[in-house]
């Protein structure tokens, strides 16, 4: 059975900013929408960019490489509709932000 494992503290991912963490040696983007957090695989599934270094717009992240656009509450890309990226539940306890993988 999986678990919720701890990624980063609430003060480390800023709201409209995003990050890279590893969890069970998986990348794994995570993202602050207006104090809300949500993760995604880190890579872009168009050629593989880092995602959690993208700019975030709202709840939008451009990957950096080629500025493909991925809703990070849906993994669903803006540009390709029928490419998506794997989204992975996020809960916070205290000052925790852990990712179910």
């Amino acid at each position: 059975m999986a678990d919720f494992t701890r990624v980063a503290g609430v003060d480390d991912v800023k709201p409209g900013a995003g990050m890279v963490a590893e969890v069970n040696g998986q990348a794994v983007a995570v993202f602050n929408v207006e104090g809300t957090y949500y993760a995604v695989d880190n890579t872009c599934v168009h050629r593989g960019g880092p995602l959690g270094e993208g700019e975030l717009e709202g709840d939008v992240v451009t990957c950096p490489w080629h500025s493909w656009q991925f809703n990070v509450k849906t993994g669903v890309s803006v540009n390709n509709p029928s490419a998506c990226v794997k989204t992975y539940q996020v809960k916070v306890e205290g000052s925790d932000i852990k990712v179910l993988l």
